[in-house]
C-alpha cells in the first residue's frame, strides 16, 4: 500500500516571508510590514515575468533583485541589504508547523516541499528550523527552470512518486499557487492565514483552512 503524500509550498505556507523584515523592524521603522509586503509582491512579479519571457534566473537572484527595488522605494539604507538577505535564508517557520509535520509523520504520511526556492535555500530553511528529519523530499523549480504556477512544476512530484495528481494533497497559502496546483489536478488546500476572500471559479480550491493544524482533521 502506497503512503499518502502531502506536499507543501514553502514560502508563506511553512515559512513566514515577512519574518526577515520583522527582525529588522526597529531599523526599518514603522513601514517595515509594508516594505516586507512590497518585497514579496515584487519578487513574485519578477518570477512570473521571467517565466513568461523565458528569461530564467534562480530564486535567490530574483529575491536579491526585488530587494534592491524595494529598498529604493522605501528609502532603506543600502548597508542593510546583506543583513536582510541573510535573514531571508533563515525565515521563521509558522508556530504550528513542526507539530503538524510530526503528527503527519507518525501517521505514516510521505511529506515533501515543492517550491520556487533553490535546493540550497530549501535545505538551509528546513535544517535551520529542525524540520529536515520530517521532510522526505525537497522539490525545486530549478529542475524545470520555470516558476509556479506552470504545470511543469506540479508535475515534478507526480513523476517522482509515480502517482496520479489527485493522489497528492497540496497545501499553499498563495492563491495563485493553490490555484495552479488545483488546475494541474492536485487535491489542493488553501491555507488562508489572513482570512482573505478568494473566488477564482473553476480554479477555486475545494478545501480551505486558516492554519496547518486544521489539516490533521482533513487528511
Amino acid at each position: 500500500m502506497k503512503k499518502k503524500t502531502v506536499v507543501f509550498d514553502a514560502y508563506g505556507t511553512l515559512f513566514d516571508v515577512n519574518s526577515a523584515a520583522k527582525k529588522c523592524k526597529e531599523k526599518i521603522g514603522s513601514d517595515w510590514e509594508s516594505f516586507a509586503n512590497f518585497w514579496r509582491s515584487t519578487q513574485l512579479e519578477y518570477t512570473w515575468l521571467r517565466s513568461l519571457m523565458k528569461r530564467h534566473k534562480n530564486f535567490w537572484e530574483v529575491t536579491e533583485d526585488s530587494l534592491d527595488k524595494s529598498m529604493k522605494v522605501f528609502n532603506i539604507d543600502k548597508s542593510m541589504k546583506d543583513e536582510l538577505l541573510n535573514l531571508y535564508k533563515i525565515l521563521s517557520p509558522y508556530p504550528e508547523v513542526k507539530e503538524v509535520l510530526e503528527n503527519l509523520k507518525k501517521r505514516n504520511f510521505k511529506l515533501a516541499i515543492l517550491s520556487n526556492g533553490t535546493p540550497d535555500l530549501l535545505n538551509q530553511l528546513v535544517k535551520n528550523s529542525y524540520l529536515d528529519n520530517l521532510i522526505d523530499d525537497l522539490f525545486s523549480i530549478e529542475e524545470v527552470k520555470v516558476y509556479k504556477p506552470d504545470s511543469r512544476v506540479y508535475e515534478i512530484p507526480v513523476k517522482k512518486y509515480n502517482v496520479k495528481a489527485i493522489e497528492i494533497t497540496f497545501l499553499s497559502a498563495n492563491t495563485w499557487d493553490v490555484s495552479g496546483g488545483g488546475n494541474y489536478g492536485y487535491n489542493s488546500i488553501w491555507v488562508n492565514r489572513n482570512k482573505s476572500k478568494f473566488d477564482l471559479l473553476d480554479f477555486q480550491p475545494k478545501n480551505e483552512i486558516s492554519n496547518l493544524t486544521q489539516l490533521l482533521d482533513i487528511v
